[in-house]
């Protein structure tokens, strides 16, 4: 089958891609579509260290081909999307709703795949980037067939994360004030995240003018082109004079963490969201800190996927969460090189892979 391997010098489709059967627990989906995110692209430039080869992909839907003994929330035929986290839901943290920070799913990569014979890792315990892929049963999340594949497929990361930082970790309340730096995936579904929650000043900072109206479309009140603007945060002091309650750092760049601590209002918080390299370093003035301002860090919108994931679903049906806005563009899955060049140059907001 085919597949998008990378094997520590450059990724590329193959067609020799072998995944094994289902044993107990575990759901084998035949994947339609797959965002394409800069997390799988940071797994090529060694931002995020992944062992190889590795077959990429975390951001997919499809529908159940076979399961393993003990699955019975899905079964052949269901429509599901998937997520990353493979969660053993007994430790003290799945007990406690927190699967995020399950342990067992943090650092253990699995090898499902082979090619030739040889084991190949799987990228996010999801390796959506292939024609069928093997998953643990939790992170089969049913929805209804009515959702469109290439749409439910980025609920898997982009709007679990987003929407969920917005919902879950940030909890930003009805009459807050939310600035998002950065409108690319993850920025849109914040920005989507804090229309949702009730926010009536919403601004987007991104230096590509051209993400203007998607962002306006996804619930900015106010855009700030960062190209433009001689001083980022002097421009969104004269939209939030005071500073903001919510600063979504969605880059993963140290001076724009800085930048968002430094607009925060009193009480206000700082989410990050943006993959910096793991060594980066960042720093603010402790001193600004001391009314009640903080410093968060997110993993996966704080989500718990069988339920938010779901929700999500349902909201999408009743229209009041965009998916199919936020598709820029498919690609077969043969021409993963050319998603590859328009993400890079920012002509998408998500490229999504067919199957």
């Amino acid at each position: 089958m085919r597949g998008v391997v990378f094997d520590g010098e450059r990724p590329r489709v193959v067609e020799d891609l072998e995944v094994r059967d289902p044993g107990p627990g575990e759901v084998l989906v035949k994947v339609a579509a797959a965002g394409l995110c800069h997390s799988d692209l940071s797994v090529v430039d060694g931002t995020i260290p992944f062992p190889v080869p590795v077959v990429l992909g975390h951001e997919g839907a499809g529908v159940v081909e076979a399961v393993g003994a003990g699955v019975v929330h899905v079964a052949p035929g269901d429509h599901v999307a998937l997520s990353t986290l493979a969660s053993c839901g007994a430790c003290a943290d799945c007990d406690r709703g927190r699967p995020t920070m399950c342990r067992r799913a943090i650092g253990r990569p699995e090898r499902p795949f082979t090619r030739g014979g040889e084991p190949v890792f799987q990228f996010a315990a999801n390796s959506a980037f292939a024609e069928r892929t093997l998953v643990k049963a939790v992170q089969a999340v049913k929805i209804p067939e009515e959702v469109p594949l290439t749409s439910a497929a980025l609920m898997g990361c982009g709007v679990v994360t987003g929407v969920g930082a917005v919902l879950n970790r940030a909890r930003v309340e009805r009459g807050d004030s939310v600035l998002v730096i950065g409108a690319g995936g993850i920025g849109l579904n914040v920005l989507q995240g804090a229309r949702l929650a009730g926010a009536t000043t919403i601004v987007a900072v991104d230096a590509n003018p051209e993400k203007a109206d998607a962002a306006r479309q996804f619930g900015a009140t106010h855009f700030v082109d960062a190209s433009a603007a001689a001083d980022v945060p002097a421009a969104v002091r004269e939209i939030l004079p005071t500073g903001v309650d919510h600063a979504f750092e969605c880059v993963g760049r140290a001076e724009l963490i800085r930048q968002a601590v430094d607009l925060l209002d009193r009480h206000g918080q700082a989410i990050l969201l943006g993959m910096t390299a793991p060594k980066v370093e960042a720093s603010f003035l402790p001193a600004a800190m001391f009314l009640d301002k903080s410093i968060l860090g997110c993993r996966y919108g704080s989500s718990r996927p069988q339920r938010d994931m779901a929700l999500y679903a349902e909201l999408y049906l009743k229209g009041e969460l965009m998916l199919d806005e936020l598709v820029s563009a498919t690609y077969p899955v043969a021409e993963f090189g050319r998603a590859v060049e328009d993400l890079h140059a920012g002509k998408v907001a998500r490229g999504v892979l067919t199957f």
